[in-house]
């Protein structure tokens, strides 16, 4: 985790850092300058958001799988990490009934078609024959900006605050 977040950290400061601004080419092959992150990709991300928990809370896992890229990846605490929208459809399906789930999203940043959010969450589960269980804990997301001009998910990582081996 401390990898990626270094990783994470030194590739967005060489990217705020570039002397150069981006560019793309219109029709005609001349340069412009590239989008920037406006606050409408923001709020378009904190949509995506509240579309996630909305589908996390009712349990509709075939819709919560479109908040990811087809080649998105979740690293989710004590597993191996899933990749594809598929597996981590899968691996929702797999969980115990979900009873509450809240995210708050405490950073939205981003640069051109790439964008990086961070929060925390309480999730609530009901185990069948056990005891009710109760998350919280924070989580980091990358975003790729699609040629339709909306963000899905590339990378999600998660973790609980719980000391470990609890």
């Amino acid at each position: 985790m401390k990898h990626l977040i270094l990783v994470l950290a030194i590739v967005f400061a060489a990217m705020a850092c570039a002397q150069e601004p981006d560019v793309t080419a219109d029709a005609e092959g001349q340069a412009e300058p590239a989008a920037g992150f406006t606050a409408e990709d923001e709020a378009a991300i904190r949509d995506r958001h509240e579309q996630f928990v909305a589908s996390f809370n009712v349990e509709d896992w075939a819709t919560q799988a479109t908040y990811y890229a087809e080649d998105a990846v979740r690293m989710p605490p004590n597993e191996p990490l899933y990749q594809g929208r598929d597996a981590i459809m899968a691996a929702s399906e797999a969980l115990p009934p979900v009873t509450s789930f809240t995210l708050t999203s405490q950073e939205i940043e981003g640069h051109g078609d790439l964008a990086w959010a961070r929060g925390t969450f309480t999730l609530d589960m009901a185990p069948p024959d056990a005891d009710p269980v109760t998350m919280e804990g924070k989580w980091q997301a990358v975003y790729e900006r699609q040629d339709d001009g909306s963000w899905l998910c590339v990378s999600d990582i998660w973790n609980t605050d719980a000391p470990m081996g609890t």
